[in-house]
C-alpha cells in the first residue's frame, strides 16, 4: 500500500507540474492578448472564411474566441452574436464542429508540442481539419436538405462578472478542478491496472487503434484523451514519452487523433445544448478522425526517419521506435 501511494503521488506530481507549468503562463499571455483586442482582429480575418462552410461572417468572432480561450468562451460570444442572425440547425452544427476541433489552441497545442509533435502540425490538423470537416458537412447537409430548420437554443450562458479579480478567481477555480480530475483519473488508472481491467480495455480497443497507427503503449492514454480531454491524455503522454516508454510514431498518431477527436463526452454535450446535431458533432467527427488519421499515418509510415524528425516530431522525446519498459 505504501508503494502504491508513493508511486501514485509521484505520478500526480509529475503530470500536474507538467500541465500547470504549460497552462499558467499561456493563460496569462492569452488574457493579455484579449485585452489588446486580439480576438477581434482574428475574427475579422476568419470572417470571410466562414462563407466557405456556409456560415455568416459574424461567426468568425465566435470561432476566434473559441480558438484563443475555450468552448465556454465561444458559447458566450455565440449567444450575443446570434441574436442578430437566424441560423439553422445545420449551421450551428457546422460551427460547433469548428469549435470542437479548434479550441484552447494556445494551451492544447503547447501540450502537444511538449509531447513531441511539432506546433505547425497540430495547428494545421486542428484548424485545417475543422475547416475540412465543416466544408464536407455543409455540402452534405445542403445536398440532402438536412437540418435546415431554425435552431432553438436550449441554454443561455450567464454573463461573467467583469474585472481582473473575477477573472483570476475563475482561472484558479478552473485549475483546482483540473487538479481534482488529475488525482481521480490517475488513481482510477492505477486501480484499473492492478485489477487487470486496463489490459482488457487495451486488448479490446487495440485493433481499432492499430488501424490509425497507435501502438499498445499509447492505447490507454489515447482512450483517456478521447473520453476526458487532450489536456489529461496529453499530460500523461508527456510523462510516458519523456520516460522513453512511448515511441514518437505512436505519440504522433495518438496526438493527431486527439487533435481531431477528444473529450467526446463533455465537449459534445456542451455544443448540443446550443442546438447542434449529433450527426455532425459526434458521429461525423468520430468517423472523420479515425479515417483521416488512419490514412495519414499509413502515408507517413513510408517516410524516412529524417523526414519525421525534420517536419513532424521535435526533440522533446527521443526514440522513434518503441522503447522497452523496465
Amino acid at each position: 500500500m505504501k508503494l502504491f501511494i508513493c508511486e501514485l503521488g509521484r505520478d500526480i506530481y509529475q503530470v500536474s507540474f507538467t500541465l500547470f507549468k504549460l497552462m499558467i503562463p499561456v493563460i496569462i499571455v492569452v488574457k493579455i492578448f484579449q485585452e489588446f483586442g486580439a480576438v477581434e482582429y482574428l475574427g475579422l480575418v476568419l470572417g470571410p472564411i466562414m462563407y466557405s462552410v456556409g456560415l455568416p461572417e459574424s461567426m468568425g468572432f465566435v470561432w476566434a474566441t473559441t480558438m484563443l480561450t475555450n468552448i465556454y468562451g465561444g458559447m458566450l460570444v455565440f449567444f450575443y452574436t446570434q441574436q442578430g442572425e437566424v441560423l439553422t440547425v445545420a449551421q450551428v452544427t457546422i460551427l460547433s464542429i469548428l469549435m470542437l476541433l479548434s479550441h484552447a489552441l494556445p494551451i492544447e497545442a503547447r501540450i502537444a508540442q511538449q509531447a513531441g509533435v511539432r506546433l505547425r502540425v497540430t495547428l494545421l490538423l486542428r484548424v485545417g481539419g475543422g475547416l475540412l470537416l465543416g466544408f464536407i458537412m455543409h455540402h452534405f447537409y445542403s445536398f440532402f436538405s438536412l437540418l435546415q430548420e431554425p435552431v432553438n437554443l436550449m441554454w443561455q450562458p450567464e454573463v461573467p462578472e467583469p474585472g481582473l479579480q473575477a477573472w483570476v478567481v475563475s482561472q484558479v477555480e478552473g485549475l483546482i478542478m483540473i487538479q481534482v480530475v488529475i488525482v481521480i483519473l490517475l488513481t482510477a488508472l492505477k486501480v484499473l491496472k492492478i485489477l487487470g481491467i486496463e489490459s482488457l480495455m487495451a486488448l479490446f480497443l487495440r485493433p481499432i487503434l492499430r488501424l490509425v497507427g497507435i501502438g499498445r503503449e499509447a492505447t490507454t492514454i489515447t482512450i483517456v484523451g478521447v473520453t476526458l480531454g487532450l489536456s489529461f491524455g496529453g499530460g500523461l503522454l508527456i510523462k510516458e514519452a519523456r520516460a522513453g516508454h512511448v515511441a514518437k510514431r505512436d505519440i504522433f498518431a495518438s496526438m493527431s487523433l486527439l487533435a481531431l477527436c477528444h473529450s467526446i463526452i463533455e465537449d459534445t454535450l456542451l455544443v448540443t445544448v446550443l442546438g447542434a446535431d449529433l450527426s455532425g458533432v459526434l458521429w461525423a467527427r468520430l468517423l472523420f478522425a479515425f479515417v483521416f488519421i488512419g490514412v495519414l499515418t499509413r502515408v507517413l509510415s513510408k517516410c524516412p526517419d529524417s523526414f519525421w524528425r525534420a517536419h513532424l516530431v521535435n526533440k522533446h522525446v527521443e526514440p522513434l521506435e518503441p522503447a522497452v519498459r523496465t
